[in-house]
């Protein structure tokens, strides 16, 4: 049996519409901000390719400014109206990077992050959600979104799990830099 492990040349990090105009609807914006930009953050110092995705932004406003400061010039922002973030430009741009383990947080679980993770594992890749950067605003809503998710093979992970399992090593070139996000993580 094949277990799905991150791994530093395989993984890439989407992020799903963390959007001004939502954060209102949100339980914790601040905590769902915090541990989306760290994520970026992250994806930098360990050259991970990323994708950030906006739904409908002249409705939903801008990825937040907390987080955009974190998106690499190299870092598509996609927009979309269709709920999956994976439209054709995002697929094209994920094949682009050879990558087939794609790390995922975001918002709304149980909308874009749900059929996101679902098209996702349909395209027969591995995917992990960061239960710690994924949120709703009908927080009810989470707990069956995750199930689903992972019924459909994706793994839950959190922030610090990823971090340290991409790493796999403290000998790793990026360890310092990560071992501060992964501070930041413990004190968001």
């Amino acid at each position: 049996m094949t277990i799905p492990r991150l791994l530093i040349d395989d993984t890439l990090l989407l992020v799903v519409d963390v959007q001004g105009r939502l954060m209102p609807t949100l339980p914790d914006p601040d905590s769902l901000i915090a541990h989306s930009a760290i994520l970026l953050q992250a994806a930098s110092a360990l050259e991970l390719p990323a994708i950030v995705t906006e739904q409908y932004p002249k409705g939903l406003g801008a990825t937040v400014p907390e987080v955009a400061q974190h998106i690499g010039s190299d870092t598509p922002v996609i927009e979309k109206t269709r709920f999956s973030a994976i439209t054709p430009d995002v697929d094209a741009r994920i094949r682009e990077t050879d990558r087939d383990t794609i790390l995922v947080c975001g918002i709304e679980a149980h909308i874009c992050v749900l059929q996101s993770v679902l098209d996702l594992r349909a395209a027969g890749r591995d995917v992990f959600f960061c239960t710690d950067a994924i949120s709703a605003g009908q927080p009810s809503q989470i707990p069956h979104a995750f199930r689903r998710m992972e019924a459909a093979g994706a793994v839950p992970t959190g922030i610090l799990s990823a971090l340290y399992e991409l790493m796999a090593d403290k000998q790793h070139p990026a360890f310092a830099r990560c071992l501060g996000l992964a501070k930041a993580v413990r004190t968001s």
